[in-house]
């Protein structure tokens, strides 16, 4: 009996001393292997009786399976954690298996099989599928924490956005999943601003007499259109100040809102040099009035925003934003459209988009104070974004004469003007006598019979080159001295001309303006 019989032997003794042992399932039996060298394989029929006894491990023994494959032994303890390992593999995807009735009558529950190795593809021990579940849980551990701290730092931002933006949302199903639409309520100071002047702008149209095609009969069909501004309500009607361009000529006029309504203008008075006009409305559909700001407070580089219906009324309540670009700045226009400039503007400059059809428009600050009439443009290929406002402390007064007298009443000399540097240099000394270092100057042409002009002793061909201390180069010169705000009909001004190539001093008490003297 070799060393592995005697073994045997002697744990059966051990057994009729007192040991209990562990059936097996009728279904499987006990291999022995046999002493190196011999194929044979000998199948006891005695039952399993040494599973619960401790063995030593015993890793080289081999055995053969009913197919013939051979098979490594195991241990107790590995035989033991491999069925432990498999029946909860197995409990996860297979239903439950009630305990099976052996052949003694007992029911006894039949333990689960360890996977084996099948054809040439192994399967992996049961401790290496446990690291890999065991890493896999460390892995997800990870990952969900990095998700929550991700969507801790996403509530936070959202909370601190919510404090410069409403948002509201609308969610809507549908048969491919549901749609959220989300509405953010941006307010910025140009949107504020907005809110207090924008429905105050209108637009302004220009209808001139026409003669019907069809018919032959007389029309008043819409000429040109511009802008204007609500700037007073009071006794039923609304009074809206725009540019003199802008209703010149018309037949009629008509204001339309920015909510489409529309309103008959009657015209109450122009100031062709400043370019303002007022129109008188029914104030019916009037829900906004604009207030004007101060300019002469204003900076270079603040905010400017232009609201006008550029192009028409279909573009109307058109908003562009800039800054003021300059101020004080003097245009030259020519009031009479004879193709000569006879006049020097003093306007804003802003580089916000000003287009045909802003004119007469609101130049704001970011108040929403009309500190400006949008009025004009430099419209040439190699130029952009200059544009020109008069300033709002020029209009008020202006249009506050206007409202009341249908007039601005502005002082006068009583003369017709030429400048001198329009004057060839022959006539200019052999006519006017002029010294030889004066080359500027406003010529007279014509005196008024009975203007002031007259009553000082001015002539024709004198040549004025200063009034009220301020020097006289042009005719335009003159006009922004004797128009200037601080000057009033019945002030006394001091004149100094050349007569004969003599300089002469004389003292004017200024009259009021006709509409072609000055």
């Amino acid at each position: 009996m070799d060393e592995n019989n005697k073994d045997l032997e002697t744990r059966k003794d051990e057994l009729a001393s007192g040991a209990s042992p562990e059936r097996l399932p009728d279904s499987q039996s006990y291999e022995k292997p046999e002493p190196a060298g011999e194929s044979a394989v000998h199948t006891s029929s005695e039952p399993q009786v040494a599973r619960d006894i401790p063995v030593e491990a015993v890793h080289s023994a081999e055995g053969v399976t009913p197919e013939g494959e051979k098979f490594a032994t195991a241990t107790k303890e590995e035989a033991s954690a491999s069925s432990t390992h498999a029946f909860f593999d197995e409990s996860a995807s297979e239903p439950e298996v009630r305990p099976a009735t052996g052949n003694g009558g007992g029911n006894n529950v039949v333990p689960p099989v360890p996977p084996t190795r099948t054809g040439g593809n192994g399967s992996e021990p049961p401790k290496k599928e446990g690291k890999k579940k065991t890493m896999l849980a460390v892995f997800l551990t990870g990952l969900l924490g990095v998700l929550i701290g991700a969507l801790i730092v996403l509530a936070f931002s959202w909370s601190a956005l919510q404090d410069d933006n409403k948002t509201t949302s609308n969610t809507t199903t549908t048969g491919s999943g549901t749609t959220k639409k989300v509405t953010v309520e941006n307010t910025t100071a140009t949107t504020q601003a907005l809110e207090k002047v924008q429905d105050a702008v209108v637009s302004v149209l220009n209808f001139q007499a026409g003669t019907s095609i069809s018919s032959g009969t007389s029309t008043e069909d819409e000429a040109s259109s511009g802008s204007g501004v609500v700037y007073k309500k009071s006794g039923g009607k609304a009074y809206i100040v725009t540019n003199n361009h802008v209703v010149e000529g018309a037949n009629k006029l008509e204001v339309k809102f920015s909510n489409g309504k529309k309103s008959e203008a009657k015209l109450v008075g122009t100031d062709k040099w400043n370019d303002l006009a007022v129109l008188e409305i029914s104030d019916e559909n009037v829900t906004k009035i604009a207030e004007f700001g101060n300019s002469d407070s204003l900076k270079v580089g603040e905010t400017a925003i232009a609201i006008g219906s550029p192009l028409g009324t279909e573009f109307a309540g058109t908003v562009t934003e800039g800054i003021i670009s300059g101020l004080n700045r003097t245009v030259p226009v020519d009031t009479n459209g004879d193709g000569t400039e006879d006049w020097e503007a003093e306007v804003i400059q802003t580089d916000a988009a000003i287009n045909p059809g802003n004119s007469g428009g609101a130049l704001v600050n970011i108040e929403g104070q009309v500190i400006g009439i949008n009025s004009m443009k430099i419209s040439t290929e190699n130029v952009e974004g200059i544009g020109f406002a008069i300033p709002s402390n020029t209009v008020e007064p202006i249009i506050a004469q206007l409202e009341k007298n249908g007039e601005v009443e502005r002082p006068s000399l009583g003369v017709t003007l030429r400048d001198v540097d329009t004057i060839p240099e022959v006539q200019q000394q052999q006519i006017l006598k002029l010294p030889e270092n004066v080359d500027y100057g406003a010529m007279v042409q014509q005196v008024v019979a009975g203007s002031a002009a007259e009553k000082a002793g001015l002539k024709q061909y004198d040549v004025i080159v200063e009034m009220d201390g301020k020097k006289v180069t042009n005719s335009m010169t003159l006009r922004q001295i004797l128009y200037s705000n601080d000057v009033k009909v019945g002030d006394k001004m001091e004149v100094k001309y050349y007569r004969e190539g003599k300089k002469e001093t004389t003292t004017v008490t200024l009259t009021a303006a006709s509409t072609t003297n000055q």
